[in-house]
Parts: structure tokens; sequence; C-alpha cells
């Protein structure tokens, strides 16, 4: 069976949606990027498919749309949902391919445009229902399908035992986190700057430099009529627009390395315990890895809310200090479809950069989902 290595990992600059510097920059546009920045030197006919996460939900093929504009028609393209976790579920799709035998190299990864997605609407009872996405599960009053700060924070908090001081801490870490990545230069191997109407754009523009505990204490709860509720727009995550997109490839190709994909898992539970679906999909993949929690070195846990990676980590043990090192959801933000292949990338990188060793990017995902994909770096 041949390994699944990485042979390239890039995203876009993460944007603001609807104020930032990639508001009128589409989806498409965003894909074109980042699918042509993975191409670069390579031959369009080594490529067996473009698979891309996206937040369209139907109607197109956006994959299929950016193989075409990057040149690499004879790929078909595939888009795949699996809500927040779409990103990481394209990479797993493609590495299954290549170590099936299927497929050789793949591009894969996830685009998300909050500030241009289309709404959809639908008919009840005679009258038309605005709806942001199409609901992943049954609407429930302990598990709302279109409020995610109760089915996701609010939950994975009071199960965990999550304070609102926890969550703040947690915010202002990511961000504090996020900054230093900035500043030290560590995410220019991974970024592609992309050109907007509104001029170049090279730098993630949602983490907050003067973010503060007393900032983040006076936020009002998203839900005042909750006794107790502490989930606020400072401990979640943004509405963001980004992509991402690797290469990954057979190893029996040749191609220089830059990790090997070595497992995944994807699990399901009870649409309220969605935030704690990490908690489940993480210890099944690195089972089939043959590793455990301690053999991580790094770990990325999409902060759709603070209160995820503070309760996963509570739960299996985890170390703090290798969690989240680069920021997340509250700092760098969430482009929900493009996330999981930024977090793998960013692992990779963040893990070159430390010499090597073995990574995990895990999420829960909308109605009761969650992934975690395991990858090794090489020792230099």
């Amino acid at each position: 069976m041949p390994e699944a290595v990485i042979v390239s990992a890039l995203r876009t600059p993460i944007g603001t949606a609807f104020k930032g510097t990639l508001r009128d920059t589409t989806a498409f546009d965003l894909a074109h990027h980042v699918v042509t920045a993975a191409a670069e030197g390579l031959d369009p006919a080594l490529v067996d498919d473009v698979i891309l996460g996206e937040g369209l939900y139907g109607g197109g093929v956006i994959a299929r749309h950016a193989a075409v504009t990057a040149g690499l028609t004879s790929a078909p393209g595939l888009a795949h949902n699996r809500h927040c976790a779409a990103g990481l579920a394209a990479v797993q799709g493609a590495a299954a391919g290549v170590r099936a035998g299927m497929d050789e190299l793949v591009i894969a990864g996830g685009v998300n445009s909050a500030s241009t997605s289309p709404r959809s609407s639908f008919r009840v009872g005679g009258e038309w229902v605005d709806s942001w996405m199409p609901p992943t599960h049954p609407d429930r009053p302990d598990a709302p399908n279109r409020d995610m700060s109760i089915t996701v924070g609010w939950n994975a908090a009071v199960n965990a035992g999550v304070s609102r001081v926890e969550m703040d801490e947690w915010a202002l870490r990511s961000h504090r986190n996020a900054i230093q990545a900035i500043d030290e230069g560590r995410f220019k191997e991974e970024i592609v700057p992309i050109e907007t109407p509104h001029g170049l754009f090279a730098v993630d523009e949602h983490p907050r430099r003067t973010t503060s505990m007393e900032k983040l204490a006076a936020l009002k709860p998203l839900h005042p009529e909750i006794e107790g509720f502490s989930i606020t727009a400072g401990n979640a995550c943004g509405a963001n627009d980004g992509a991402a997109a690797l290469v990954v490839a057979s190893d029996r190709l040749g191609l220089p390395a830059l990790a090997t994909v070595r497992s995944w898992a994807s699990v399901g539970v009870d649409p309220a315990e969605t935030g704690l679906s990490p908690v489940k999909a993480i210890p099944k993949a690195l089972s089939r890895a043959g590793l455990s929690v301690g053999d991580v070195d790094l770990f990325e846990i999409n902060e759709a809310f603070a209160s995820v990676p503070v309760a996963v980590i509570r739960l299996l043990g985890l170390d703090p200090d290798r969690v989240n090192v680069s920021g997340s959801g509250c700092s760098l933000g969430h482009p929900v479809a493009a996330t999981g292949a930024r977090m793998i990338g960013t692992l990779v990188h963040e893990l070159r950069r430390r010499g090597g060793g073995v990574g995990v990017a895990a999420m829960c995902a909308g109605g009761g989902m969650g992934s975690a994909t395991v990858i090794e770096v090489p020792a230099p």
C-alpha cells in the first residue's frame, strides 16, 4: 500500500467576513487562487482530482470550477461537505484514494466565503424562511440547528464544567499566540498573498492585538435570557473568508514530502454533544495509527468556541501548551469549509519548524459530528 504524503500546504490569509479585505472576493476566486498555487510546478496530467470542502451547499462544484480555471482540465473535481470538517474530510478523502492506489496525486482543501455565499430560502406553511445553510440535524430545544452558540459552545461548556473565565482566558491566549506567530513570520510559508479589489492581502486580519481580559469580560452573553450563559462574541469564532489547498500524493512518485498522513477518523455523537465530538475522534484516529495522546507533539483543535478546546484538553488530559500554539478560530478565524485544511497545513509547517513530530488536527462539526487527522513530519 502506498503512503499518502503531503507535498505542499498553502492557504490564503483569513479575512473578516462582510467588512474585511476579502469581502468582495468570491469563493470561486479564492479556490482558483489556492489551487493554482498548489498546482505550480506540477504536470497537470498528473493531477487525478481536485477535492474541496465548500460552503455553497448545492448547485455547483467549486473544485471543478477551480480545476478548469487553474488549467487542470483533466482533473474532475469533487465538492465535499462535512460541515465545519469539510476541509479536513477533503484531505482525508484524498489520502484514502492515494493509499488505495486509485489516485496518485490529488489537490485537496476547502474554500469559504461567508461574505459572498448566497443565502438559501425554503417555504414552510406558506411563508418563506430565510436560512444561512441547510441544517445538519432536526431542530431541538437542547440543540438548536441554527444556533451553534447553544448546540456547540454552551453545551460543551456545561458538560465539561468550563467557566466563562476559562473561555475568555483561552480566547485571549488564542489572540496572543496568533499575533506572535504573525510577528515571527511563522505563517509566511503557508500563506499565498491574494490580490483583491481592496489591495494585496497577505496577513491574517482577524486577530486582535488590543484585546484583553477586561475587554472580553465586558462583552455581553449571546443569550442573556439563559441563566449562567457565558458564550460571547469574544470567546467564539468569527465569520470569515479564506481557502486552503494541500497536494496529497503517493510516496511512489518520489516527490519531496513535507509530511505523511498517518490516519484519520470521523465520529457521530448526539447533536447536543457536538462540541465534545473531538474527545471521541482523536483517540479513534490515534489508535488507527498505533499511537496515543502522549505520542502527539502538537494538536490543532478548532476553536469554533473557546469552550471546545478547553473541554477536550480537560477530558483527554492533554497538555495545553501543545494545543493551538499559533492561535485558532477565536483569533485567526473559522472560514468554515477551509478550516480543516488550514489546520493541517499549519501543523505541517509548525512541526517542520520544530524539527518534525506527530500532529493531530481535530474539530467538531455541526449536527453531532467530529473528525481528526494524524500526520507525521519527518526530522530534517
